[in-house]
Order: structure tokens, then sequence, then C-alpha cells
């Protein structure tokens, strides 16, 4: 199948201090004009606040939909001025793809790099700090609006203006929104739960946990 878009920004940057309590975070990403390299632990001379959770191979590069940001401002009009391209901690922006048109496993060309699709982000309380609201990472995983992340299959360097395109599809059936209907259910079917376990180019610890969780219910369903 056809699936290109075109990269709006591209964001990097240092550490910041996150308010009220003054943590450490890399949410706060600048644009970047003209290219940059991409290397397996992501773009060089990008930062992140905890690497226990954030960056690393399997969360190299992380893409948002630029579209989602009318829904954010509407949701939270408060934030509004601030919701903008860049502010979620993204590296990539772009218009068009999202998460019911990428899927797990997903290997994309983006600029000279190509890029694997290995996981949703899972939103955190740092983006409620970010905008002083209290329910925005709530209402981004609720509406599944979570943008997500790429491996680096082959290094390169991209810039604003570069296509991204789609260059092989290993997962017909999980989309990223497919990916969080199945995660997110209240009792989730143990076929899905094994069958998301089994996509192609899941993150390792993403394998884990739907496993046990499949493994938890069996033995409690037994």
């Amino acid at each position: 199948m056809k699936l290109t878009s075109n990269i709006d920004h591209v964001f990097a940057g240092g550490l910041a201090v996150l308010q009220p309590e003054g943590q450490q975070t890399g949410i706060y990403k600048q644009r970047r004009e003209g290219p940059v390299r991409v290397e397996r632990q992501g773009i060089v001379g990008d930062q992140h606040g905890d690497s226990r959770v954030h960056g690393g191979p399997e969360k190299a590069v992380h893409q948002y939909a630029a579209q989602h940001y009318a829904r954010l401002a509407e949701a939270f009009p408060g934030s509004a001025s601030e919701l903008k391209a860049g502010s979620l901690g993204e590296n990539l922006s772009a218009l068009g793809l999202c998460e019911v048109s990428v899927h797990i496993g997903d290997v994309f060309q983006v600029g000279s790099a190509v890029l694997q699709v290995s996981q949703p982000r899972s939103p955190c309380w740092k983006i409620n700090h970010r905008f002083d609201a209290e329910h925005m990472s709530m209402f981004v995983a609720r509406e599944r609006i979570t943008g997500w992340y790429y491996r680096v299959i082959q290094p390169g360097g991209f810039e604003a203006g570069d296509r991204i395109e789609l260059l092989e599809r290993h997962s017909a059936r999980f989309s990223i929104d497919e990916f969080w209907q199945v995660q997110l259910s209240h009792r989730p079917v143990i076929d899905d739960l094994l069958a998301l376990a089994a996509a192609p180019g899941l993150a390792e610890d993403w394998q884990r946990r739907l496993s046990e969780r499949a493994k938890y219910l069996h033995k409690r369903s037994g």
C-alpha cells in the first residue's frame, strides 16, 4: 500500500526544568533548522530526563500527528495557546499519518534514514505538568492520540520537508490505534493479547508485558 507524508518540523534538544517539582525533562524540545543526524540511539543532540523510560534504541524517534493539536486545544482551552507542534516532546511532526494508518512494525524511509515503528508512546504525568492540565495525559491515552516510536534500522539524516514513505508492512491488523484498543480493554480477549504480543516489530518490553498479562488472565479463567 502507498502511505506517505512529509516532515513539517524536526525537534530535538537538551534538558530543562519541569515545574512545579523541578524535575529534569526533555519534553521542551527545540525546532531544528536544516538536516539532523539520526543514529541507533536517536537524533544526535537529543536528550531525555529519565533514560529508564525515555530514549534508547526502541524509542529512538518519536512522531506525533500534528492534526491532533486541534483536538487537544478544544478539550483543554486553557492550554490552547501552548498546544502546537513540538510541545508534546515529539521529534517529528507531520500531517496525514496517524495512529489509525500507522501499524506496529511498519518500516518507513525518512530522508536517508530507515525507521521501524516499535511501539506507541505511553503518555505520562509530565504532559499534565507541562501544560498545567491535570487530565491531559489521560485524555491523550483514552483518545488513542499518543504518537509512536521508531527504532533506527538504517542511520541517516532528515530535515523538514523530507518525505516519509512506507516501505514495508509486517502487521495487517495492529495499527497503533488497534494496539491501544486491545491494551486498554477492561476485559481483553486472551488471544488478542497473544496476537498483539506476536506482532512483528513490536518492542520486546511490550511483548513481555502483553504475554504476562495473557498468562495471568488464563490462570484466572482456569
